[in-house]
């Protein structure tokens, strides 16, 4: 089983650059940086940022493994409306949603908590969707080999709400198949059946 920590401590070198950098900023934008509401907001910012984009300290492949099992079943693993929240690589703006995954164990199962956590290492780092959709994908078939994955992500861009075209109503939705979801039109559409589905 690999070894994973959870991390939770930021570098204090790294903080101290951010805060600085950010107090340039503020400063660049017209603003005091030493008023009373913004004396603190360049630490809080750097903290806020390191703790968005800690997915670069995370494997997803060894976040899986800390939590692989060996299982004989063979039926789909669905876990669905995963929130997420992450960064537009292009103007760093917020996108958020959520995420569909499932697999078709091939002898071994993984927790179903881990699969949130694979979203989180990718969605805490800059990114774009399309990437981050077949990341999660290529992560469960490289830790679990599975008959097959699918990954599906609705998410709303704020970079497309607050600027340029201002469409506060749009969504985007990615996919990415492999293996059984993607040769089997039966099992894909199955997916896609639960993931639409309110089931109580």
């Amino acid at each position: 089983m690999a070894n994973y920590k959870k991390i939770e401590e930021y570098n204090e070198d790294y903080l101290k650059n951010m805060k600085s950098h950010y107090g340039d900023i503020l400063s660049l934008l017209g603003e005091d940086k030493e008023r009373e509401g913004l004396e603190k907001t360049p630490q809080r910012v750097a903290k806020a940022m390191a703790y968005m984009t800690q997915g670069y300290e995370m494997n997803a492949v060894d976040i899986i493994n800390s939590a692989k099992f060996e299982e004989s079943y063979s039926e789909m693993v669905l876990v669905k409306n995963i929130e997420l929240y992450s960064m537009c690589e292009h103007h760093m703006l917020p996108f958020y949603g959520k995420a569909h995954i499932a697999y078709i164990p091939n002898g071994h199962i993984t927790g179903l908590s881990k699969l949130a956590r694979v979203v989180d290492v990718y969605a805490r780092r800059l990114q774009v969707q399309e990437r981050m959709t077949d990341q999660i994908l290529q992560a469960l078939i490289e830790a679990l080999n599975p008959i097959g994955v699918a990954v599906v992500i609705e998410a709303k861009h704020l970079c497309m709400m607050m600027r340029g075209v201002q469409k506060q109503n749009s969504s985007t939705t990615t996919s990415a198949f492999s293996g059984e979801f993607e040769s089997n039109t039966k099992t894909r559409n199955e997916f896609l059946k639960l993931v639409s589905s309110n089931l109580s």
